[in-house]
């Protein structure tokens, strides 16, 4: 059976972004935990950043699957929402890989790292947004700005999700979902 080289190299390359960030990856340590020589990296990839960008869309596309399975046409959009939402975040949250570069991110503000976990975001508020415009259509949820209800929906979850839990006890599934119908769906006045 035939080595996929170029394979071999991404999981290589993901591996090692994933233990030592972006910033302190070489492409050193990438021939060498793919049991590779440089030039065959270059035979495949520029540079390290077109690499990581590789490593990057595979990840968005993963995320967008994850989204895509959480969906069940038959279900409100509150609970697709909710779900998919749910989904999209605890797979950032496990993922080995979107921990080291929000890590990455936050303590040094690598520019490279700035802009995938932009890319990232972006790629879940465009999902959001899809199916928002999809709501309005059915009638589902009143007239809004798409944009901006996506926005809101995706930090509110953030916030219950990771913030919450840095000075409390992290919320149950369920409470999550609950709050979540309560400040998007009822509001605080009837």
């Amino acid at each position: 059976m035939a080595v996929d080289r170029r394979q071999q190299i991404i999981e290589a390359a993901t591996n090692s972004f994933s233990l030592y960030g972006y910033k302190a990856t070489t492409i050193d340590q990438v021939a060498k935990l793919a049991n590779v020589g440089k030039g065959t990296i270059y035979t495949f990839f520029k540079n390290k950043e077109q690499l990581f960008d590789e490593i990057v869309n595979g990840l968005i596309k993963e995320m967008k699957e994850v989204a895509n399975e959480a969906v069940n046409p038959s279900d409100s959009f509150y609970e697709n929402v909710h779900r998919a939402l749910y989904r999209l975040l605890e797979f950032r949250k496990k993922h080995q890989l979107t921990i080291k570069l929000s890590q990455e991110a936050r303590d040094i503000g690598t520019p490279a790292v700035l802009e995938v976990m932009d890319k990232l975001e972006s790629a879940i508020l465009s999902f959001i947004k899809e199916k928002v415009i999809q709501a309005i259509q059915k009638g589902e949820i009143k007239e809004c700005d798409p944009e901006i209800t996506a926005f809101i929906m995706m930090k509110l979850y953030i916030a219950l999700i990771f913030d919450w839990e840095k000075k409390n006890e992290p919320l149950e599934k369920e409470e999550i979902s609950d709050l979540f119908e309560f400040y998007i769906f009822k509001g605080l006045s009837d």
